[in-house]
């Protein structure tokens, strides 16, 4: 009979302790501290490297812009996990490669909004920050891996 509560006891424990939420935290973003260090038409990418660190995303072309991608996500038991923060900063570099932008997007309601930006009138030449990153998401074909 004891082995019975006790039993119960644990599975009634575990299924409790399984709803706790656990946070995840993907990629990495610098902070508005860390962004004041770099100056604008000033530093180059191998100074922002210096202080910042290199970016995990890159512009597609080489030398392009710099984007650090960071997301924060809550699992909570059996439930599919929720994306609670996204932030995207983007660093844009100029003919010279010295830094000619700074800015700093989140995610809300499926729309990009600019959280912060430094200097310049305009956005990262060229794409939006996130068609550039998720651009190619729906182009993969397997075949040409395998070189069919």
């Amino acid at each position: 009979m004891k082995q019975g509560v006790f039993a119960l006891f644990a599975v009634v424990a575990l299924a409790l302790s399984a709803c706790s939420p656990v946070q995840r935290y993907h990629g990495y973003a610098p902070d508005d501290t860390q962004l004041a260090e770099i100056e604008v038409g000033q530093d180059t990418r191998e100074t922002v490297a210096e202080k910042i660190g290199r970016p995990g995303v890159s512009g597609v072309m080489e030398g392009g812009d710099w984007y650090y991608v960071q997301s924060d996500w809550i699992e909570q038991g059996w439930r599919a996990p929720v994306e609670q923060r996204r932030e995207v900063v983007a660093i844009s570099f100029d003919s010279r490669d010295r830094v000619s932008n700074v800015e700093r997007f989140g995610l809300e309601d499926g729309q990009v909004v600019a959280l912060s930006r430094r200097v310049t009138e305009s956005g990262p030449r060229g794409q939006s920050v996130l068609r550039q990153i998720l651009g190619n998401l729906g182009q993969f074909n397997p075949a040409q891996m395998l070189g069919n």
